[in-house]
């Protein structure tokens, strides 16, 4: 003899896991998981399962989403790597513009690193210690419009795609670093050229 209210309770388990599986959004998804491991708690407690319900809300939900929790927090980061000595006012803009279309849509957190010089800030784009690098433009006249105060070289294609489609600072031009055969990354010929 089964309740009435469990065949109300019983569609949530599978509008939950679908919920869980379109959701874009990483903490969203977290937060419905733990809506969807709640329900099939209380499902096998109402059945009389209570060990079952013990384990799923233990294991299942709590330790499963604090485990997914730390690791969606620090996957979700892109490591800009900089020179020292870039972290001034001129700067700042650029860095906002970087922030606002990661975290907005994309749900990254910015990270910068700074190194001492270009040749280490070269070789954490090469070693993968970054994702992308900016370093000062090497010629840089300031009466000149058509040149950008910044280059910005990534390894990622998908960043890449994204910063040139959602940037709308002139203040730098892009470029994706191409992998050679040794698996590094080739800094001197972007895969599309140089775009602001």
């Amino acid at each position: 003899m089964t309740d009435n209210y469990i065949y109300v309770i019983i569609p949530l388990l599978p509008l939950a896991a679908s919920m869980v599986i379109f959701q874009s959004n990483p903490y969203h998804a977290l937060v419905i998981r733990g809506i969807l491991g709640a329900v099939a708690a209380f499902v096998y407690t109402v059945l009389g399962a209570a060990d079952v319900a013990l384990t799923e809300a233990l294991v299942g939900t709590m330790l499963a989403i604090t485990l997914y929790a730390i690791a969606v927090r620090s996957s979700l980061v892109l490591r800009l790597g900089l020179l020292q000595e870039e972290e001034n006012a001129d700067f700042k803009p650029l860095i906002d513009s970087f922030r606002a279309i990661f975290s907005k849509r994309y749900y990254l957190r910015l990270e910068l690193v700074p190194y001492t010089d270009m040749e280490t800030l070269h070789q954490a784009l090469n070693n993968k210690e970054v994702h992308a690098i900016c370093l000062p433009q090497a010629k840089h006249d300031p009466q000149d419009e058509e040149t950008q105060p910044y280059h910005t070289i990534t390894r990622i294609r998908r960043i890449y795609d994204i910063m040139h489609t959602q940037l709308t600072s002139s203040i730098t031009s892009l470029s994706h670093a191409s992998t050679s055969p040794t698996n590094t990354p080739d800094l001197k010929t972007p895969v599309l050229g140089e775009h602001s």
